[in-house]
């Protein structure tokens, strides 16, 4: 099989509701890259419940792949099957409840091509899910302005450089994202921010799955990890 130009990994637990519209939102940028560079989708099932295994397979004629893992890992270990499985120069993600933006890659592209040992991020924009129970709208707050993406979603960069700096964290189920952001930063690598927004976040009620005890616990890991690899270039 040739390699292609860009893997987008797709992490889905229990995604069925939103799969199909994050799928289409990146094929939609693929049809963008024209002839030469192909794009493949890998959505990485992590142990769904749900129909999200028959969403991802009625995609499969249109360069979507489905990886399945059968105990759910958390969108780390996800991505990093996805990214074991895929071929690409580039690599891109999103999750399966987001949306890429119509005409990101042109600029992200740009971006990366202009710059070496650099990542490539853009704005993203939230929005409340139609789907979503009025009642709990009203107690959350959805802001409308866009902000920097500092996100997985909203990041593009090459496959050599991603695999320098390391795959994701698999022991925490949350921010595996701010540490492997760390990891690159102390290897040298340096965010290029663009003021396109290329992510639409989906607010749904629901995208904090786990206990607010165990989030603490897994940032405040994250946050030791950082600061004692940092500590021995301060002291030197």
């Amino acid at each position: 099989m040739a390699s292609s130009f860009l893997s987008v990994i797709v992490p889905a637990h229990n995604a069925a509701p939103y799969l199909g519209a994050a799928l289409e939102s990146v094929l939609s940028e693929g049809r963008r890259l024209g002839a030469g560079r192909l794009l493949e989708v890998i959505v990485v099932d992590d142990a769904s419940r749900d129909q999200t295994v028959a969403v991802a397979r009625s995609y499969e004629s249109r360069h979507v792949r489905l990886v399945s893992r059968q105990v759910q890992g958390g969108p780390g270990a996800a991505r990093n099957s996805g990214i074991a499985a895929g071929s690409g120069e580039f690599l891109g993600f999103v999750d399966a409840d987001d949306l890429w933006t119509a005409g990101r890659l042109d600029p992200m592209l740009a971006a990366l091509n202009d710059t070496t040992r650099h990542i490539v991020f853009g704005h993203l924009r939230q929005f409340a899910c139609p789907r979503m129970d009025p009642e709990l709208l009203g107690r959350l707050h959805v802001p409308a302005a866009p902000m920097p993406g500092y996100c997985a979603g909203g990041m593009l960069i090459r496959r050599a450089d991603f695999e320098s700096i390391g795959r994701f964290a698999e022991a925490a189920k949350v921010g595996e994202f701010i540490d492997w952001f760390g990891r690159a930063r102390d290897a040298g690598f340096s965010p290029v921010l663009i003021g396109e927004v290329v992510l639409e976040r989906r607010i749904h009620g629901a995208n904090q799955t786990v206990q607010h005890q165990q989030v603490f616990r897994d940032y405040a890991h994250i946050l030791k990890r950082t600061l004692d690899r940092r500590r021995p270039r301060e002291a030197s």
